[in-house]
């Protein structure tokens, strides 16, 4: 099986790799990455093509030469407040990169049959009125960010419908944090927006401080609550979503999620006993964008992808980040 992985040098796309080399037999793994921000270190199994998928000839060349069976389709700018201060550039390149791998795929959507796996974001649901959040929410995005995802599974969505040799799934993510178990693989970036991260980048000594955005919300004590996801957990829903569509069942979407939340102020509380120590941290206002609480309602890819997620302990998560932080490799 050729399975085409874009994105695969970054943080969750190389993870996926690993989980695929050690549950599907015999995959041909190809990664095409512009390596803006991944890192071709990261990818353990496979080959690696340095190419932005944005550019046609290049994608036309890939798809017609490699002939996937199997798309998995992780390139994108992924950074909710960023994407307000540079929603052109978030169009350009999360829709823009859709368009163009939707468009040279179609020759060869003629002569065979080729599944889909698409890394959305929970983000689609701005705010929503329920939580934990299903999937038959209203989606109602409150940034570019979130607005480029949904408009990439539409796009999916409508070929679905018009190219009988095409099916996908969308996994729409929380927040995907931690590492590798076995330290092989974590989230390298020099100044990275998640929580978890700066946070200990912080304790660490490479950041001055962890701001905290926004301390008025109408939750417990007043910070965003978040649905934390261990990334080889998130990992795994891909590997099951393959299966599934393997299994010639019908396009769908899932969210990949443990269904709990915590609040900023209780993760840096995880952090300080992980590391051992108060790290610094400052008050500040809220980020554009940012949705009060986001919980995902799980029930569904548990039950129809026998989703049984491993690592649904926020402590073991910050402990894997720490550990690959300490000792990271690249």
């Amino acid at each position: 099986m050729r399975i085409l992985i874009t994105g695969g040098a970054g943080y969750i796309g190389s993870h996926v790799i690993k989980a695929i080399s050690k549950s599907i037999k015999n995959p041909e793994v190809l990664t095409v990455d512009n390596l803006s921000t991944g890192h071709k270190e990261a990818i353990l199994y496979g080959k690696l093509v340095v190419g932005d998928v944005r550019d046609r000839e290049f994608i036309r060349k890939i798809l017609s030469e490699f002939s996937p069976d199997v798309i998995m389709h992780f390139s994108s700018l992924i950074v909710a407040p960023e994407s307000v201060e540079k929603p052109v550039e978030y169009w350009d390149n999360n829709v823009g990169g859709m368009i163009s791998i939707c468009s040279e795929l179609l020759p060869l959507l003629k002569r065979k049959r080729v599944r889909f796996i698409f890394s959305s974001t929970a983000a689609v649901y701005g705010n929503p009125d329920k939580v934990p959040v299903p999937e038959h929410a209203p989606v109602c995005p409150t940034n570019p960010y979130g607005e480029t995802k949904l408009a990439c599974e539409r796009i999916l969505y409508n070929l679905s419908y018009a190219e009988p040799n095409f099916s996908f799934v969308s996994l729409r993510y929380f927040n995907a944090a931690g590492a590798d178990p076995e330290g092989e693989l974590g989230q390298s970036s020099p100044n990275p927006t998640h929580l978890i991260l700066r946070a200990l980048k912080v304790a660490k000594g490479e950041l001055p401080l962890l701001e905290i955005y926004g301390v008025d919300y109408s939750t417990p004590d007043g910070t965003c609550i978040r649905d934390y996801i261990h990334v080889s957990d998130l990992a795994d829903s891909h590997v099951l979503a393959l299966r599934y569509l393997l299994d010639g069942s019908e396009s769908n979407i899932f969210n990949v999620g443990y269904g709990r939340g915590y609040s900023v102020f209780e993760v840096v509380r995880v952090v300080e006993k992980v590391v051992g120590k108060e790290i610094k941290k400052r008050i500040t206002g809220r980020r554009p964008g940012d949705p009060e609480i986001l919980l995902a309602d799980n029930s569904k890819i548990k039950r129809v992808l026998d989703f049984s997620p491993k690592y649904d302990d926020i402590e073991f998560i910050v402990k894997t980040a720490w550990n690959w932080e300490i000792n990271r490799r690249f």
